[in-house]
């Protein structure tokens, strides 16, 4: 088994809180999904413990992710940060844990972090450990901290208006596996056209084109939703087999258009 063991489809719970992420949750796993992605910075780390608690879905069929926030990037927090995020989703270990930033300004040396990081998976923490939003510079810091091995995804947004090719390219060049977060550009991709003709041809909506389009670049993908219809309906986009020129036409859209860039988001490639 290859250290890639993340599923390709996963449920996000990014601006999902309360009751809202707790149905999500519920609803994703009655669904079928299995792999479920939060972070400290959500606040809903508690809620989608609960979820996962009241699904009564067996610990072992789950992989389910969190990502450590830039307040607890230093090596004195960052084991304890996991641990109260640990106590919130009720479990003994995560699947996945996440640098969610690079430390802002590069305050704290990328290998400070990623050594206690790999330290919190030795002390079994986390199952497996990756990192989140980084450039290619910060990757190859990561990687002569830790390894290329060690580091089971680097989760950044992609979709089909920014491509981040050149991130990509020198991820596969390291064999370094990436998710994608916010594949459907906060839902703008059910408003383009070439997404809307392609869709038209499968008898698909634009979504699962756009999933389908990330997911055979063998990325993993992690959207959110609250509805149940489309918790299904991307699900099954895993169905949809898209040809070399759907392929080529999804690659004529991208314009670089970044929807996460915070103010203290790193330089970007």
């Amino acid at each position: 088994m290859s250290k890639h063991t993340i599923p390709a489809f996963g449920l996000g719970t990014f601006r999902l809180k309360g009751q809202e992420v707790i149905d999500s949750v519920a609803t994703g796993l009655e669904l079928g999904y299995r792999h479920i992605d939060t972070a400290q910075i959500y606040g809903n780390e508690a809620e989608v413990g609960q979820a996962i608690a009241d699904s009564r879905v067996a610990r072992a069929e789950l992989f389910v992710t969190t990502k450590v926030w830039t307040e607890h990037l230093s090596r004195d927090k960052l084991i304890p940060s996991l641990k109260e995020s640990l106590q919130k989703l009720r479990m003994e270990q995560v699947d996945l844990a996440l640098i969610h930033w690079p430390s802002p300004n590069d305050e704290l040396p990328v290998a400070e972090y990623m050594q206690a990081l790999a330290e919190a998976k030795k002390q079994g923490l986390a199952r497996l450990i990756g990192i989140s939003n980084f450039t290619i510079a910060h990757m190859q810091q990561a990687i002569e901290a830790v390894g290329a091995d060690a580091i089971a995804t680097n989760q950044v947004e992609i979709h089909p208006f920014l491509q981040n090719r050149k991130l990509a390219e020198f991820a596969r060049s390291q064999g370094i596996h990436l998710t994608a977060y916010m594949p459907l550009a906060y839902g703008k991709v059910m408003q383009d056209a070439t997404l809307q003709e392609i869709a038209g041809k499968h008898g698909v909506s634009a979504a699962q084109v756009a999933l389908a389009w990330s997911l055979q670049q063998g990325h993993a993908v992690i959207p959110s939703s609250t509805k149940r219809a489309n918790l299904q309906g991307n699900l099954e986009a895993v169905k949809i087999k898209l040809s070399d020129a759907e392929m080529q036409a999804i690659a004529k859209l991208d314009r670089g258009e970044r929807l996460a860039n915070p103010d203290f988001a790193p330089k970007w490639d």
